[in-house]
């Protein structure tokens, strides 16, 4: 079971063939049971009130009422419903889903893209939706983060932890090998599910002026990693960007590792600078890009200089990255339990005494500013 009384699932979807593969897929799964389907987004939004599902899997691109608008009713509404985006690795459909994650989406999924039979296409998508409910079962206020415009920090759920300090469950701080050197002189941060909202919180508050680059590996496909910078360029006094292949790295500037490509420091050929490499190396922890892949690059280059932080995700990929960066004198912060919208990835170097500080969303950035300024 994944809760103590199953998830209901409303099935939204204008084609015949995903509201019967993912319907059937619902019923496949144990703790989970199907509400009903809808068609498009107004008798959707009809069904809610008789249905009462506890979350949507809502079809991003529908005539009529697309999935955006949804969205923007249940809002309106207070429907006190939860939605996970339905999607395609289009231009027009990454954006949309940028869009839909930053009205409160809980998380989206993709329709196959190349599954060679309907077979196969059903298991790519119960291989990426189960874990998602699962996580939302789990999450405390994932229904309400359409009622809060996704936003999630300590104005809006209650703190546990005192900010600066780790949790009283947590291993003692790991004694670094490596003392720290002072200032950092690069900052890394990992993030997956819940990434786009808290993202959208943190980075605008980081000064255009903050005098160190930035790297950010966020767990997400092809396509939607650009737009995810391009949005995220649009609010922030730093400027963000989908990151490339043997670009030098340079202070002031976001960069994101593309979707579906695994991002790493190399030297430069005067071996004084570090440039970017984007390679095809395989997923690490079922993950590409991978954190930990970004955050062992990282820590071989900035011995003492480095501030690495760890947010909110499902998993564990940037746990064993942040004990490497720990060991070489990483400044490391991680984003507290109560406001994730999914404690997994920061729950493990907390737990092994990894992090240095555990503070809320909202107070991420002013650690961030202190640990270079």
């Amino acid at each position: 079971m994944i809760g103590q009384k199953n998830l209901r699932v409303l099935v939204v979807d204008d084609t015949i063939v995903y509201r019967k593969a993912i319907s059937d897929i619902i019923e496949e799964i144990p703790g989970v049971e199907l509400a009903g389907v809808a068609h498009n987004g107004k008798i959707a939004l009809a069904k809610i009130a008789t249905l009462k599902p506890d979350i949507l899997t809502l079809d991003i691109e529908m005539p009529q009422m697309n999935g955006i608008e949804v969205l923007a009713e249940i809002q309106k509404n207070n429907l006190g419903v939860g939605a996970i985006m339905v999607s395609t690795l289009t231009d027009e459909g990454s954006n949309m889903t940028m869009r839909a994650l930053e009205l409160g989406a809980f998380d989206f999924i993709l329709k196959p893209q190349n599954s060679k039979n309907q077979l196969e296409g059903k298991r790519e998508i119960r291989a990426a939706l189960e874990p998602i409910l699962k996580a939302f079962s789990r999450s405390r206020f994932g229904s309400s983060l359409l009622q809060r415009s996704g936003r999630i920090g300590p104005s809006a759920v209650p703190i546990k932890p005192v900010p600066g300090r780790l949790p009283a469950r947590s291993a003692s701080p790991v004694k670094p090998a490596v003392a720290r050197k002072g200032k950092s002189e690069i900052v890394t941060v990992g993030i997956s599910t819940g990434g786009p909202n808290a993202l959208n919180q943190m980075l605008p508050r980081l000064p255009g002026d903050l005098g160190v680059p930035v790297l950010i590996v966020q767990h997400m496909p092809p396509v939607f990693t650009k737009s995810l910078a391009a949005s995220l360029d649009k609010k922030c006094q730093l400027h963000v960007k989908e990151a490339e292949n043997g670009e030098s790295i340079m202070p002031n500037i976001v960069y994101i590792a593309p979707g579906g490509k695994q991002m790493k420091l190399v030297a430069s050929t005067d071996g004084l600078h570090r440039k970017i490499k984007i390679t095809d190396d395989p997923p690490e922890n079922s993950c590409k890009p991978s954190v930990d892949y970004l955050f062992r690059s990282i820590a071989d280059y900035y011995v003492g200089r480095t501030t690495a932080v760890i947010m909110t995700g499902m998993g564990s990929d940037g746990t064993s990255g942040l004990g490497v960066l720990k060991d070489k004198g990483a400044y490391t912060i991680g984003q507290d339990e109560s406001s994730c919208i999914v404690y997994g990835m920061p729950k493990a170097p907390a737990e092994l005494g990894y992090l240095d500080t555990v503070v809320p969303l909202g107070k991420i950035a002013d650690e961030i500013i202190k640990s270079v300024k």
